[in-house]
């Protein structure tokens, strides 16, 4: 702009304001048009990005309302409403405690201590922002939105979405080195140009009138300065790519909302590229390879198999009794009766609805079972013990203590059992095994086996006071088995299609999860994570307890081998993550419970559910899968590559046209003290080569193929050699025939009947048009670096098709049209033609290009030594 201003305000004194104005003016256009174009481009990106982070706060959760639980989003809720709180929850409005067993929150986030706080009625008052550590319970809603505390608090601070990818970082030290390049060159050409002209060796600069120190007065001089400052300025302006950011921001935005499509809500920036270099993901089982549609399937009450499972003439009144008791009180679902006698609506987590419902259909009526009995006690699920319990008084002096949980880890506490008759029965060994049959059995058809216990318990052992209870721990010895159950979660639709998929791609999906070993098997072989004869080989199943009890190194040759690991707990996974991250791999994790917080947060890329997902999952993540299905997993993987690919595809092209415009400038200028593009059309190639380019090139959709490569890796570069062959072949050919043309032009095109100026402009013109167009047909190659075909998908990306056609129409517009604004002559059709010609060539040559073979090591291995040397310079390239 400064230029700009010089040289308009030189050209209005010299040449008056009709004709004067033309440099300047279409200089300061240029760079206008191209800061225009650029800032909208960011602003539109800037728009989404805020309505992704809007969509991220827009929580869905249940509320009390008429008694029956529905779910709301958090915009929603109101002054008055019932929130259930379980573990892993946020609170989401201020409010009080009404009822609740155990509960704990984090305040971490409003007070700065790390310390839980017990939530009862002498502290009853509850946070929003907050989040359940512990516990269960409901509170009433008391202020909502900017009238909680946390509203208070988030009005006077703003969330940061300027967060820099580790692409981003890279790419700004490849920008920069090519700064620091094109200002070197920049500054080579200024001082030859002006020693060149002031000693009198350049008769003319850049196609104007011949200027002659001897002849013209100081004006003349400074003006033709000025014109040498500019170009120089230009050369310095088309080397800095500052389009790599920009592309990069571009294929984020782009990806981001496309991946909203595929129901992946990005949370951070960076997980996008992180997820296409992804080496193994470790899912979760239930609800993300499965469909969480948990349905009670079999049965065995009293030692007797139920079948159907809802059927009860086989059952004792006092097993039915026990029965319906310990699953209504032992839960944290609900059962709604509609007044009008319409069907039962059954609430809760997936296990706790399908269990419900069973009792339903055996006659239990939940209200007037839990009507009966009061809760004394509650001990919440808890993902390391496996199981949950509650004592529960139903008379003066009778306690019951009933247990729920994994069922061979119920069953080993187990001393007695319960007949179909309603007799207490002793456990001998005999019985112990037989139900360890049954166990297995059901675990071999990918059931889910949870058992059902309970213990009487004298009421004078009991804690009188509530402090005392609270701390007090529910037996967990001398039970009483009443039942165990199967519980069927089908596979999804598409899961084994999406792990065969994976594994072509070089990814390697693992099972983590807290089933039985044997249902976890059963499910791996289903989904096809697991083939019949790799799923009885050792460590390839593993049990938590067995990894954990490993040496360090052991963990990490162990976790190469693991495709299924069963009844893990949340320490188990942690410790599988850390041993796969020290043996190099790009690790992913799904999770969906507060338990799984530690491994989403030390995994690369934390994947977190979000139907089931608890907040503190989401949270601790990186993305969130809107519909919780692994397929939809899979498809971050391809657009995390895909934004990946684009990016090299956009730094190929700007890097091809880099060097050419270089090269071409700097060895025209030594050599004959003129240089062939002069700034305002290199403004334009800029425009082509930052904005436009990085639209057309980093919105390229993904593509079956990017599945087919092995994953990037940490130590990729981010230019391959590939990518070096290809920038090669194009560069060093668009430089030897524009260098020609720069020196012989005017034999070749035939131009010696022009006088000698209209040749010169011809030429030069000439030079400027088939290095545009030679851009246009590149840009077609940049979109398949490693595919023959460059044109398969083409007429999907019409946004493409679209850029390509307006860079063209404005070229011809610019060579028509605008000759006093960007200093060319119009042409005639055969110069048409051939510039054409030479850009066309391109395509050939690039899939000639393609048959030179490349070495496999990175380019930069070569060159490391030296760079050592050096203080690693290497690290300005952005090359690791």
């Amino acid at each position: 702009m400064v230029a700009a201003a010089a040289s308009l305000a030189l050209g209005i004194t010299t040449e008056g304001i009709e004709e004067g104005w033309y440099d300047g003016g279409s200089i300061a256009f240029a760079v206008i048009l191209v800061i225009v174009v650029t800032a909208v481009s960011d602003y539109r990106q800037s728009l989404q990005f805020q309505n992704l982070n809007e969509e991220k706060r827009n929580m869905h959760l249940q509320v009390i309302r008429g008694g029956r639980i529905i779910e709301i989003s958090i915009f929603e809720i109101v002054v008055g409403d019932v929130v259930p709180l379980k573990i892993g929850d946020q609170v989401p409005a201020d409010g009080i405690l009404i009822f609740g067993h155990s509960l704990s929150i984090d305040e971490s986030s409003m007070t700065g201590e790390s310390n839980f706080v017990h939530k009862d009625q002498k502290d009853p008052f509850l946070m929003s922002g907050c989040k359940v550590a512990d516990g269960y319970g409901n509170m009433l809603v008391t202020g909502v939105g900017m009238n909680t505390e946390w509203g208070l608090l988030m009005a006077s601070i703003s969330e940061d979405t300027g967060e820099e990818t580790p692409l981003q970082v890279r790419l700004n030290g490849v920008a920069t080195f090519i700064g620091i390049v094109g200002l070197t060159v920049a500054f080579s050409v200024l001082v030859v140009l002006l020693v060149r002209y002031f000693t009198g060796h350049t008769k003319n600069v850049n196609g104007d009138p011949e200027f002659s120190r001897g002849k013209t007065g100081v004006r003349d001089a400074l003006n033709a300065a000025i014109k040498i400052v500019t170009i120089a300025v230009t050369i310095v302006v088309v080397a800095v790519p500052e389009g790599l950011p920009l592309a990069v921001t571009l294929t984020l935005a782009y990806s981001m909302r496309k991946m909203m499509a595929d129901k992946a809500l990005v949370r951070r920036l960076s997980a996008c590229e992180t997820m296409g270099s992804a080496t193994t993901i470790c899912s979760d089982k239930t609800g993300t390879l499965t469909l969480n549609q948990m349905t009670v399937v079999e049965a065995n009450v009293g030692g007797k198999r139920i079948d159907p499972p809802d059927v009860d003439q086989l059952l004792s009144s006092n097993v039915t009794y026990l029965l319906f008791e310990g699953i209504a009180q032992n839960t944290t679902g609900s059962v709604f009766t509609p007044e009008d006698g319409g069907a039962k609506e059954v609430t809760g987590s997936p296990t706790e609805k399908a269990i419900l419902s069973w009792a339903v259909k055996l006659g239990m009526m939940f209200d007037t079972v839990r009507s009966k009995s009061k809760i004394l006690h509650v001990t919440p699920f808890n993902s390391e013990k496996k199981r949950g319990g509650v004592a529960v008084q139903a008379g003066e002096s009778e306690v019951h203590i009933y247990w729920k949980g994994a069922a061979e880890i119920v069953l080993a506490s187990c001393t007695k059992w319960l007949d179909a008759d309603g007799l207490v029965q002793l456990m001998d060994q005999n019985q112990m095994d037989e139900f360890k049959k049954v166990i297995e059995e059901m675990a071999s058809l990918s059931l889910r086996c949870v058992a059902l216990a309970y213990r009487s318990y004298a009421m004078e052992n009991i804690p009188d006071e509530e402090e005392q209870r609270q701390q007090w721990k529910l037996p967990e010895d001398e039970l009483v088995l009443l039942s165990i159950v199967g519980i069927k979660d089908p596979c999804r639709p598409g899961v084994k299609d999406a792990v065969e998929l994976c594994t072509r791609a070089g990814v390697k999906v693992r099972m983590v999860t807290g089933d039985n070993i044997q249902t976890a098997k059963a499910i791996a072989l289903e989904c096809g994570i697991l083939d019949s004869e790799a799923a009885a080989a050792y460590p390839i199943l593993i049990e938590g307890r067995t990894f954990r009890a490993l040496s360090d190194a052991q963990r990490e040759d162990v976790a190469e081998k693991i495709s299924v690991m069963g009844r893990s707990s949340p320490n188990d996974k942690l410790l599988l993550v850390q041993a796969l991250r020290k043996r190099g791999h790009v690790v992913a994790v799904t999770g969906d419970g507060t338990n799984d917080a530690p491994a989403l947060h030390e995994a690369d890329i934390g994947l977190a559910m979000g139907i089931q997902g608890t907040e503190v999952a989401k949270e601790s993540s990186d993305i969130i899968i809107l519909d919780d299905n692994f397929a939809s997993v899979v498809k971050v993987v391809r657009w995390g590559r895909s934004v990946y690919a684009n990016i090299q595809k956009f730094i190929q092209f700007q890097l091809t046209v880099n060097v050419a415009a270089l090269i071409i400038n700097v060895v025209a200028a030594i050599s004959s003290g003129n240089v062939p593009l002069n700034a305002v059309q290199l403004l334009w190639v800029n425009l082509i080569m930052d904005t436009l380019g990085a639209l057309a090139l980093a919105t390229e959709p993904p593509t079956d193929h990017l599945m087919l490569r092995s994953p990037v890796g940490r130590r990729e570069p981010l230019i391959t050699n590939v990518m070096w062959r290809n920038l090669l072949v194009q560069a060093l050919y668009q430089v030897a025939v524009l260098l020609a043309l720069n020196f012989r032009g005017t034999s070749i095109l035939r131009l010696k009947h022009e006088t000698s100026e209209h040749a010169n402009k011809v030429k030069n013109t000439f030079i400027f048009n088939a290095f545009v167009l030679c851009q246009v047909f590149n840009e077609f190659n940049a979109r398949k670096p490693d595919e023959m075909n460059v044109f398969i998908g083409i007429n999907r990306n019409r946004l493409f098709m679209g850029i390509i056609g307006i860079t063209v129409l404005l070229q011809v517009l610019i060579i028509e049209f605008l000759g006093k604004f960007a200093k060319t002559v119009r042409l005639n059709w055969k110069l048409w033609l051939v510039s054409t010609a030479i850009g066309l060539i391109s395509w050939p040559l690039a899939y000639v290009g393609k048959f030179i073979p490349v070495p496999e090591t990175p380019l930069h291995a070569f060159f490391a030594p030296l760079s050592r040397c050096f203080r690693h310079p290497s690290r300005h390239m952005g090359i690791s």
